[in-house]
C-alpha cells in the first residue's frame, strides 16, 4: 500500500492510488455493482427537484449529521480547566472517536480516558469499571481534577455517577478531596453543545460548593460556550485586559488545543485555574458569548448563585459593539481608544471588500450560536443568506433567525432549515 509513516497521504489522495482503485473495482464486482453509466445517471438525478422532495420526506434516517454527540462537548468543556482529565463512563470505542475527532481537528493530542465498559458492565452495571478506571487514571496521570461524563451504555443501564464516585473515594481509589464533577451526557438526545453545557454546569456545581461569600470579588465571569475557534478566546482576553477588567474565563481551553511546540509533551496546558473557577460564584456577574450552548449553566447561575447573566453574540461589528458595551457596563471601565481605532479599521475593510461580497448569496450551516452570528455578519457586509441550516436547532433559535433576517433587506429571502443534516443541504445547494 502507498501509505507509510514516511509519506502520510490524505484519504482523498490515498483512495485514488492504483491499489485502492483495484480494491474498489473488486468490491464492486463482488457486490454486483451497477455500471458507471448508471451510477452517473443516478448521481445526476439526486440533484433534481424530484429527489429533493424525497430527501426532505425522510424521517427515520440521518445522513452526514451537522452535529456531534453530548460526550464530545463534555470532554471539550472539561479540557478548559487546569490539570483536568476528562473521564467517560462508557465503552473504549466511543471515547476513541471523541479523542480522534478533536485531535484531528486541532492537530493536537487530546487526552481523555474511559472506564472501558463491555458486555458484562451492560448487564451488571459499571460500578467496578468506574472505581478501577478512576483509580488507574489518578495513579497514572495525576490530574488536579477528573471530570466524568457518560455515553449511551451507562445512561441506558442507569449508572448513578454520584454514588459511584463516592464509592471510589470510600474505597481509597482516589483522594477524598479530589474534585470529581460529573454530568449525565446521553448521546441519544441533544448534541455536543448540550454536553458542553451539562459538563460546565457540573464542574461549576462541584467547584463552587460552599464557596459563597458575603461580598463579591469584583470580577466578571465570561463563558465562551462551545467555540472551537480558540483565537476568539484569546481576543476576548486581550479586549478584557485592554479595558483593565478583572475577569475569569470559564472555561479556557485556548492553550490546551493550541499549545506552543517547545519539544516537550505537556498533558495539561494551562486552562482556567480551579481556585478561580471556585470563586466565580462571587463574581459581579456572568457574561455568556453563546446563548444556546450555555442554557442550563445560565439558569443554574441565576437561580443558585443569585447572579445576573447576560448574553452577547460577538460576531461582526454589531456583535462586537454589544460585547464592548456590555463589558463596559458591567465593569464600569471605559472602552479604550485602541479598540475604537480597530473598529474603524474593520469598518474600512468591510467597505473595501463590498465589491466582492455585496449581493453574493450564501448557504450557512453549523451550531446555533455560530450560525446566528455569521448570518448577522454577512448581512452587515451586504451579502444575502439564502439557506440557513442548523441540525441541532431549537424552536427559539428558529424565531431568532427569522426575526434577524426579516429586519434586514439582505435577509428577507432567507429560508431556515431546523433539524436538517448535510445531505439535506446538498439538495438545497443543487
Amino acid at each position: 500500500m502507498p501509505q507509510n509513516p514516511d509519506k502520510i497521504q490524505d484519504h482523498v489522495e490515498l483512495f485514488h492510488q492504483p491499489e485502492y482503485q483495484e480494491l474498489f473495482e473488486g468490491k464492486k464486482k463482488f457486490e454486483g455493482g451497477h455500471p458507471a453509466e448508471k451510477v452517473k445517471e443516478i448521481a445526476e438525478w439526486t440533484k433534481s427537484w424530484e429527489y429533493r422532495e424525497k430527501n426532505f420526506a425522510r424521517e427515520a434516517l440521518t445522513i452526514n449529521p451537522a452535529k456531534g454527540c453530548q460526550p464530545l462537548g463534555a470532554i471539550y468543556a472539561a479540557a478548559g480547566f487546569e490539570g483536568t482529565l476528562p473521564f467517560v463512563q462508557g465503552s473504549q470505542g466511543c471515547v476513541a472517536y471523541f479523542r480522534t475527532h478533536l485531535t484531528r481537528h486541532f492537530k493536537e493530542p487530546f487526552s481523555a480516558v474511559s472506564s472501558s465498559m463491555t458486555e458484562d458492565a451492560a448487564v451488571f452495571g459499571g460500578l467496578k469499571n468506574m472505581i478501577d478506571g478512576l483509580t488507574n487514571a489518578y495513579t497514572l496521570y495525576k490530574p488536579k481534577m477528573i471530570a466524568v461524563s457518560t455515553t449511551c451504555m451507562a445512561e441506558v443501564i442507569g449508572d448513578d455517577l454520584g454514588s459511584f464516585i463516592g464509592n471510589a473515594k470510600n474505597e481509597g481509589g482516589i483522594p477524598e478531596d479530589l474534585p470529581v464533577p460529573f454530568a449525565h451526557t446521553p448521546s441519544f438526545v441533544g448534541s455536543h453543545i448540550t454536553g458542553y453545557d451539562n459538563m460546565l454546569k457540573g464542574i461549576l456545581i462541584n467547584l463552587t460548593e460552599g464557596k459563597k461569600k458575603d461580598k463579591t470579588n469584583g470580577k466578571i465571569n465570561i463563558i465562551p460556550g462551545f467555540d472551537t475557534y480558540v483565537g476568539n478566546l484569546r481576543e476576548v482576553k486581550r479586549i478584557a485586559n485592554l479595558m483593565g477588567i478583572d475577569y475569569t474565563l470559564l472555561a479556557d481551553n485556548s492553550d490546551y488545543v493550541d499549545s506552543p511546540n517547545d519539544g516537550q509533551f505537556h498533558m495539561y496546558t494551562k486552562g482556567t485555574k480551579l481556585e478561580d473557577a471556585a470563586d466565580s460564584i462571587n463574581a459581579e456577574g456572568t457574561l455568556c458569548l453563546q446563548r444556546h450552548s450555555t442554557t442550563k449553566t445560565r439558569e443554574y447561575i441565576e437561580k443558585e448563585w443569585k447572579q445576573k447573566t447576560d448574553v452577547v453574540s460577538p460576531w461582526g461589528i454589531t456583535g462586537t459593539d454589544e460585547l464592548l458595551m456590555k463589558l463596559s457596563e458591567m465593569s464600569g471601565k471605559p472602552i479604550p481608544e485602541e479598540l475604537e481605532e480597530e473598529r474603524g479599521r474593520a469598518v474600512d475593510a468591510m467597505t473595501d471588500s463590498h465589491a466582492w461580497l455585496h449581493g453574493k448569496r450564501f448557504a450557512i450551516y453549523g451550531d446555533p450560536d455560530l450560525v446566528y452570528g455569521v448570518t448577522r455578519f454577512l448581512m452587515e457586509l451586504g451579502a444575502e443568506p439564502v439557506h440557513v441550516l442548523v441540525h441541532n436547532s431549537t424552536e427559539k433559535l428558529g424565531d431568532e433567525i427569522k426575526e434577524l433576517c426579516a429586519t434586514n433587506e439582505y435577509g428577507k429571502g432567507a429560508t431556515f432549515w431546523p433539524g436538517k443534516d448535510l445531505w439535506h443541504m446538498r439538495s438545497l445547494m443543487c
